[in-house]
């Protein structure tokens, strides 16, 4: 990960100042306090600026207010449509954030049945593979910043 270190010159000697470039700005909607601070931590050290939420009334009161790359949603504490119907809120929005419902229960994707129906991307979270969930997380952000370009010199 890149990253640039300042000397700031302060009357008690010099600090080193880590700043880290920030790869997109993600909104991660994650019912379990746990979870959300993992992949918060996780996603933060790779580059990402992760804002958190609880609740779909927090993430769509986050979403009213800032523009995110992608938003990562696993609401199901609160209900079983809480996530989806997030990240149906946020495909509305202008800037047209990439969406993705988390699923931690990789029992879950092995069932046909219970794969999360229409335009999202279900991204698998596994404690061994973190590099796969990076590796997925930066595919939706390319994906997304493709079709605004196509749009772009289509316009």
């Amino acid at each position: 990960m890149p990253t640039e270190a300042l000397i700031d010159r302060a009357p008690d000697g010099p600090k080193f100042v880590e700043r880290r470039r920030i790869v997109a700005k993600v909104l991660l909607a994650d019912s379990d306090l746990a979870s959300r601070l993992t992949l918060k931590s996780v996603l933060g050290k790779a580059g990402y600026l992760v804002e958190g939420a609880a609740t779909a009334a927090e993430a769509n009161s986050k979403l009213d207010a800032n523009q995110y790359q992608l938003v990562l949603a696993d609401l199901r504490s609160e209900s079983e449509d809480a996530g989806p119907a997030l990240l149906a809120y946020a495909r509305q929005k202008d800037y047209k954030p990439a969406t993705a419902l988390i699923n931690s229960d990789l029992s879950e994707l092995s069932s046909e049945n219970k794969v999360a129906p229409g335009p999202d991307s279900v991204v698998s979270i596994s404690h061994e593979d973190v590099s796969n969930l990076l590796a997925r997380v930066a595919e939706l952000i390319s994906t997304r910043a493709d079709r605004r370009m196509r749009r772009a010199v289509q316009a």
